[in-house]
């Protein structure tokens, strides 16, 4: 007998592969061994994808600080846990716009009358979720590089590690969340309020863990990482409207502007 995955002889006994670790699969697909292995790769607590989730929660140093230690197998490598939430993040936007249609807006974050284009941006942002949250990971890993300038623990692609997991995991939270509360009437503006800083104290907890810092130096720190998020942003905007100015001339810009100014 050999093993189907990587083709080694195996003894007729064998239940797992001595080589690759697969194992044996003896009987013929059914459904009932087609849920068994769901179930036991989705729902068991020994499985990597629940183990990385739980652990995330309770000890996120050990599930990150180890894979860049060079941990590979006890908990799901970022790469992909981080696919599974993209996957999962754009199910949950398919619920919501099938679902809670009229609860998709941010009405009660508007301030001044900007509700149209505070909308307009959250609907891109619905568009283009995927491709933001792949974009926002070196950003603040870069931020968090910065903030940590004087300890050099981890480098600049260990903090992309770090904000690998740490978004996959606040994106699927958020996802939960954001579903039970438009199910119960809220709006996504209101639940946003819950979201924020609920990802600022995780974001903290994280690295408190990983840094082994007091709870007054990782808020020093966070006030630093606030306001160079700040100048970034202004930065980011500004590149856009210059942009904008360039290619679509002063009359565009202008409008635009007008729409961001409050009413």
């Amino acid at each position: 007998m050999n093993c189907k995955n990587c083709h080694i002889e195996l003894s007729a006994q064998s239940d797992f592969c001595n080589h690759c670790g697969g194992k044996v699969i003896r009987n013929r697909l059914t459904f009932k061994n087609l849920f068994e292995h769901i179930s036991e790769t989705f729902f068991n607590y020994d499985n990597k994808l629940l183990r990385t989730f739980i652990d995330l929660v309770k000890k996120p140093d050990a599930v990150i600080g180890s894979y860049i230690d060079g941990v590979r197998k006890r908990y799901v490598n970022p790469i992909s846990f981080f696919g599974l939430t993209l996957t999962l993040v754009g199910l949950e936007w398919l619920i919501l716009r099938k679902y809670f249609p009229e609860q998709l807006n941010l009405s009660s974050l508007a301030v001044g009358g900007n509700e149209s284009t505070l909308n307009a941006i959250f609907s891109f942002v619905q568009d283009y979720s995927s491709l933001i949250m792949m974009l926002s990971v070196p950003i603040y890993a870069l931020i968090s590089r910065i903030v940590f300038f004087d300890n050099k623990k981890y480098n600049y692609v260990e903090h992309i590690v770090t904000f690998t997991y740490m978004m996959a995991f606040l994106s699927l939270l958020g996802a939960v969340i954001n579903i039970i509360g438009v199910s119960f009437g809220g709006d996504l503006g209101l639940i946003t309020y819950i979201n924020l800083p609920m990802q600022i104290i995780y974001i903290s907890y994280c690295f408190k863990k990983l840094y082994k810092i007091s709870f007054a130096e990782i808020f020093g720190r966070m006030i630093l990482s606030f306001f160079i998020y700040i100048i970034l942003y202004v930065c980011v905007v500004a590149i856009i409207l210059l942009g904008v100015y360039l290619i679509e001339g002063k009359e565009s810009l202008m409008s635009i502007l007008n729409d961001m100014r409050p009413q």
